[in-house]
């Protein structure tokens, strides 16, 4: 039993490390920064002080591993929250989501998303370990602000958070228009108001017009 608990212990201060070796090495600061096209399993098994086969055990490549590890601190920074009204929570999560990726983890998963379009495995992994279980997490606010009253009854959960995630995605690929609060919020509330949401800020025609002449709305 003794035996047993201590090499569980070490079994998962070996995973924490790989994880944490993964992050660093594609992260801003020294050991990193290492391209995702460039980070391998050798490069990860060396810096986590591990053997490669270690890291085999649990992740069957390294598309599977790179994403694991950015949701083990992305799920933890951007909640999907159970509590209060799911509209409010909604706005929370969009609003965290784009502050996450105006950082170093949006430049890796646009990476990933990059591999995604050409490598099926990764988009495979992707799907499976990241993009279901966030939508399904977000669909269910969704479904509950429809119950609530917050949300036209008549639209299908999925489509909205597809609208939703759209503009932070486009802004975060394309380096088009900023992630920050603000912009968010604006962003947040140009969709609900389609969606019929309750105690929106309306985006005027004025307001619109004034984004218009954003430097960066201009070049596109």
């Amino acid at each position: 039993m003794g035996y047993r608990f201590r090499m569980a212990v070490r079994s998962e201060a070996s995973r924490k490390a790989v994880l944490q070796a993964t992050m660093d090495l594609l992260g801003d600061r020294p050991p990193g920064p290492v391209s995702l096209q460039k980070l391998s399993i050798e490069g990860i098994a060396r810096q986590a002080g591990v053997s490669k086969m270690t890291i085999y055990r649990w992740w069957p490549n390294k598309a599977a591993l790179v994403i694991d590890s950015f949701l083990d601190s992305h799920v933890a920074s951007t909640p999907v929250q159970d509590e209060g009204p799911a509209l409010e929570a909604l706005r929370k999560h969009l609003a965290s989501v784009a502050h996450v990726y105006d950082g170093p983890e949006g430049r890796l998963i646009a990476q990933l998303i990059a591999e995604c379009q050409f490598d099926p495995a990764t988009l495979h992994e992707f799907k499976q370990r990241f993009w279901e279980g966030r939508v399904l997490a977000v669909r269910r606010l969704i479904e509950r602000a429809i119950r609530e009253g917050d949300l036209r009854s008549d639209v299908e959960p999925d489509e909205v958070a597809e609208v939703l995630y759209a503009p932070i995605y486009f802004r975060l690929l394309f380096q088009n228009g900023s992630l920050d609060g603000d912009a968010t919020e604006r962003l947040v509330d140009v969709v609900l108001e389609g969606f019929g949401a309750k105690g929106v800020r309306r985006v005027s025609s004025t307001s619109t017009a004034e984004a218009r002449t954003d430097p960066a709305l201009e070049s596109a």
